[in-house]
């Protein structure tokens, strides 16, 4: 039987390699996003992908996308909650509420939506697997950013506590912990901060890794075979979870 996965923000970057991963593996899988240009082009490249258009702040619209992918793959075995902003970069004197609630709504709100969704066909059916994406910044926290530190280290406690509740239904969750992952929206955190700080982007490029024992950055496809290994039988005891995939770092620093 095919594996059945759902993906939110899976047009590009990390969540583009994760569906490609699973898609490469045999697996059904329905991914949603908020940008139209993007699915536009992930469509013509993987058409045997299903793939909606979802703003996952709305509870509207991530009801009509689980109604419509539940009755596409017939059920549920992997969720991937990847949605995602960086949020503003800024001393939190200099944050608006409104800034801070579109961070939290994105990248813990939306998580909540779909694992309530997730959770009851994966309970009829006595397995599955929730991926809820963190950060290393959900682990140690990060300066100047304190909206989306705040909110992946609510992830992380959402995942603790969705184990414990759905773990004695055979259902998994666990959280990865990405550190500074190859693509755009990495050079967009180095920007604010280095807009913050008066300094070069690349400067700040460079310090995200050097604070790494692996001095390089994250590929995607490196979180996308964490997300495979979750979902095999080899990881069937991890549940619970907050893993990290970032060369090893230690802390964030205000600089």
């Amino acid at each position: 039987m095919q594996t059945r996965v759902m993906i939110t923000a899976a047009a590009t970057g990390i969540g583009r390699a994760i569906a490609q991963a699973f898609h490469d593996q045999g697996a059904k899988v329905h991914i949603c996003d908020v940008n139209e240009a993007a699915l536009k082009t992930f469509r013509e490249e993987f058409p045997e992908i299903a793939a909606t258009h979802v703003n996952v702040r709305s509870e509207g619209e991530i009801d009509a996308w689980f109604d419509d992918a539940l009755d596409d793959l017939g059920g549920l075995d992997v969720m991937v909650n990847n949605a995602g902003i960086k949020g503003p970069t800024a001393p939190v004197d200099d944050i608006e509420l409104s800034d801070w609630k579109e961070c939290i709504e994105v990248c813990l709100d939306a998580q909540f939506l779909c694992a309530r969704r997730a959770a009851p066909v994966m309970k009829a059916q006595g397995s599955g697997l929730i991926i809820n994406m963190s950060s290393n910044a959900g682990q140690y926290g990060f300066g100047n950013r304190t909206p989306y530190a705040a909110a992946k280290w609510g992830v992380i406690g959402l995942t603790k506590s969705l184990a414990i509740e759905l773990g004695p239904h055979g259902v998994r969750c666990n959280a990865i912990c990405p550190g500074a992952v190859k693509g755009e929206r990495i050079m967009k955190v180095a920007a604010g901060e280095a807009a913050l700080r008066g300094v070069p982007t690349d400067e700040v490029a460079k310090e995200l890794v050097w604070e790494q024992s692996l001095s390089r950055f994250t590929e995607p496809e490196e979180v996308a075979n964490l997300c495979l290994f979750l979902a095999s039988p080899a990881a069937y005891m991890i549940n619970g979870q907050d893993i990290a995939i970032d060369g090893h770092i230690e802390t964030f620093h205000i600089r």
